[in-house]
Parts: structure tokens; sequence; C-alpha cells
């Protein structure tokens, strides 16, 4: 079974963080109306979320290496993931707004649409062999 090389994982969380960083400010400005509020919710969110989403998919490749490419884990991990990044989107939200309930709001859109961009996001790079090592 195939596992991930540690630039593959690096890459991956640079081209999701792309894709989050891009949903994270339309619902920010959705929910706030300021597009600076939602710039700064998405800038910090970058730095924030690469080194999470590095962490956790060392994680998932430790506790589930064996399991690479199955859609249930895929599902799993973008759950798990979406847990994680959601605290952290609430947070921010919570420190640029100074409103802990428009952060919550966020936090919340975001869960829903997020973990649907994220399999999404796993099963295109599942397809990719490029970067892997194979056992």
């Amino acid at each position: 079974m195939p596992k991930d090389k540690r630039y593959r994982s690096f890459l991956k969380g640079i081209s999701w963080r792309i894709v989050g960083t891009i949903d994270t400010m339309i619902i920010s400005y959705f929910y706030t109306r300021n597009p600076l509020s939602a710039l700064q919710i998405g800038m910090t969110e970058v730095l924030t979320k690469i080194v999470l989403y590095y962490v956790h998919e060392r994680i998932y490749f430790k506790t589930f290496g064996d399991k690479v490419g199955q859609r249930k884990i895929s599902l799993v991990k973008g759950v798990t993931w979406r847990f994680v990044g959601s605290i952290d989107t609430i947070l921010i939200s919570w420190i640029y707004t100074g409103d802990p309930l428009i952060g919550l709001k966020i936090g919340a859109t975001e869960f829903l649409t997020k973990v649907v961009l994220y399999y999404i996001h796993e099963r295109i790079w599942n397809k990719i062999k490029l970067w892997t090592i194979e056992e």
C-alpha cells in the first residue's frame, strides 16, 4: 500500500489551504459584510491551518497508513480535520470580529462546506500517485 512522502503532505496542505482560504473568506464576508474582516480571517488561517493540516496529515498516515485511499477513511479524515479546522476558524473569527456568535456562525457554516470540499480534495489527491512510497 502506498504512503505519502512528507513533501507530498506539504503540497497537499498548500493546495487545500488555497481552497479553504477562499471558502473561509467568502463565508466570513457573508456574515460580516466587511471585506477587511474577511481578508484578515482568511489570511490568518493561511498560517495556522498549514501547520495544523500538516500535523493532522502526518497523524492520519501513522494511524491509517495501511488504509490509504479508502473512501470511508477519507470521510473520517475529513470530519476529524474539520473539527480541528472549525475550532481554529471560530477562535480567529471571534478575535477579529469581537463577536463570538459571528465566530460560531462562520465556523458552523464552514464545517458543512469544507467537509464536502475536503472530501473532493482528498479523492483527487488519492488519484495522483506522484510522491508516494510503495511498500
